[in-house]
């Protein structure tokens, strides 16, 4: 088995070879029982309190497929742009494991729900790489192992295992590509980009929230070299349970330049299993890779095939959420921006709630400004993602009607913003307990210039003498007065009003 850790440069393995990559991804569907039985898939229940002897393959137990697994599977294929077969079966896959108590896990094999397909993906600059599908076929999770005693939270140097079986029996959709090939050196760029934009169909379907961190979504690397100008592929390795994009693109690259180093060398690649570690960003091996046949696939006898009628197929074709590749596309027309923009977006996890708050009535660039400033802000300063703040988008979007209105300026804005973070309240009553309101009141306006000018009587000469850009001084000193509740804007008006100078 291959041990070796010795790597070259990224940029020396990409001008020998040619990556190929697969993947596998996981998603955990947002049913609420498991595929096979009635059983909860609630999560945080005691361990193997959500069991019964379907899931447990007790003698006797015979299982019964979930309609809403088998929908949703229909709605992920059709997404992918899949074709949906006629007429599938379940398999059983035949191997021991403790996390199994069946021993055999109840997936397809050679006859998918759905098959034949490609998605469409952005990279960061802008480009569009197409990944073509090989099938997305149903199975059900298995049970969950933690390992106490040992170092590293593996079996290796546990002193004892404990199992728990309430994931056991939870649906799954596998989403297998096709070969990866024409990515070269931007091949994890590709990958990561790929399962970030499956994630967002995913989740824009609403069959899985595809929280990554969370297991809800999953990634295997597979990844192999082929000598530059090659056709044949090289012997792939499969980086397992990858969860979360930027791991997916360290684990790619990590593998091209180890695998690159191992030909390099004159050695060999051994297909097998390799373990991803956050902290290195390495990869380190698992065990060898069993072939389909190691499994003994048979037809399932305990479950009827699945023939989903082309009308049903239909109805939820006509039923499916604007994509959001293309729903991107039509912001990115609609809101006047650059991709570069819309990326930066992405990134910071802000396109639903910028969407959210002008739906409840913001304008789009006030939308984008507060998401992407202030609430970014704080989201990094207290760890959280946007969605996780203590603010909704109907919240934010007051806070710019109140902006529009002239009752609040930005820094005023600001600080409403602040005290909704903090719990004080809604913006309205956050500015009723905090005073916030701008200052709009003519009479007080003028009483804080004409004190300002009578405080600083070199600046109003300035400005007299035609040095307007003087008058930021006095504004200055107003804001300062009224405690930044004045109208900035307003009071440089009635400044040059008061000294006899117009803005020109």
């Amino acid at each position: 088995m291959t041990t070796t850790t010795d790597l070259v440069s990224y940029e020396d393995a990409l001008a020998s070879y040619d990556p190929v990559m697969g993947l596998e991804v996981h998603v955990e569907l947002g049913t609420r029982t498991k595929m096979f039985c009635g059983c909860s898939t609630e999560l945080g229940a005691e361990p193997n309190s959500q069991t019964c002897p379907t899931c447990l393959g007790l003698p006797g137990a015979l299982p019964v497929v979930n309609a809403t697994g088998v929908e949703s599977a229909i709605k992920i294929g059709l997404a992918l742009n899949c074709e949906i077969a006629e007429w599938c079966r379940f398999a059983r896959k035949n191997y021991f494991y403790p996390d199994m108590p069946k021993n055999f896990q109840t997936s397809q094999y050679d006859e998918p729900i759905a098959f034949n397909g490609y998605l469409d993906v952005q990279l960061e600059d802008g480009e569009s790489f197409r990944v073509e599908i090989e099938r997305a076929h149903m199975e059900e999770d298995t049970g969950k192992s933690t390992h106490v005693g040992g170092a590293t939270g593996r079996i290796h140097g546990a002193s004892h295992s404990l199992l728990d079986y309430n994931r056991a029996g939870i649906p799954l959709i596998e989403i297998v590509t096709k070969p990866i090939v024409g990515a070269g050196e931007r091949a994890p760029e590709v990958a990561k980009a790929y399962v970030r934009e499956l994630r967002e169909v995913i989740r824009a379907l609403g069959v899985s929230e595809a929280r990554m961190e969370m297991g809800q979504m999953r990634c295997d690397v597979n990844l192999s070299l082929r000598p530059n100008g090659t056709e044949t592929f090289g012997t792939r390795s499969e980086t397992k349970n990858v969860n979360s994009l930027r791991s997916v693109e360290r684990a790619a690259r990590f593998e091209i330049m180890r695998h690159a180093a191992v030909l390099s060398g004159g050695g060999t690649i051994v297909q097998e299993t390799r373990h991803f570690h956050e902290d290195t960003g390495s990869t380190t091996s698992g065990r060898v890779k069993e072939e389909a046949e190691d499994y003994r696939y048979f037809p399932e006898p305990d479950l009827v095939p699945v023939a989903p009628s082309r009308e049903w197929v239909e109805e939820i074709r006509a039923a499916l959420p604007e994509m959001p590749l293309a729903r991107r596309t039509r912001l990115l027309a609609e809101w006047g921006i650059t991709a570069t923009d819309m990326q930066a977006i992405l990134n910071a996890g802000a396109l639903d709630p910028i969407v959210a708050t002008i739906d409840a009535g913001a304008d789009a660039a006030s939308a984008r400004k507060w998401w992407m400033g202030e609430l970014a802000r704080s989201a990094n300063e207290s760890g959280t993602s946007l969605d996780e703040l203590a603010i909704t988008p109907q919240q934010v979007a007051r806070v710019t009607e109140l902006v529009a209105k002239g009752d609040l300026n930005d820094k005023l804005a600001r600080q409403v913003i602040e005290g909704v973070l903090a719990g004080e309240g809604t913006p309205d009553e956050v500015v009723d307990k905090r005073g916030l309101k701008v200052v709009s009141d003519e009479g007080a306006l003028t009483a804080a210039v004409e004190e300002a000018i009578a405080g600083n009587p070199g600046v109003a000469d300035k400005i007299r003498g035609g040095k307007v850009a003087a008058a930021g001084a006095l504004v200055g000193a107003v804001m300062k007065a009224t405690r930044g509740q004045a109208d900035a804007a307003r009071v440089k008006e009635l400044i040059l009003e008061k000294l006899g100078v117009s803005e020109g």
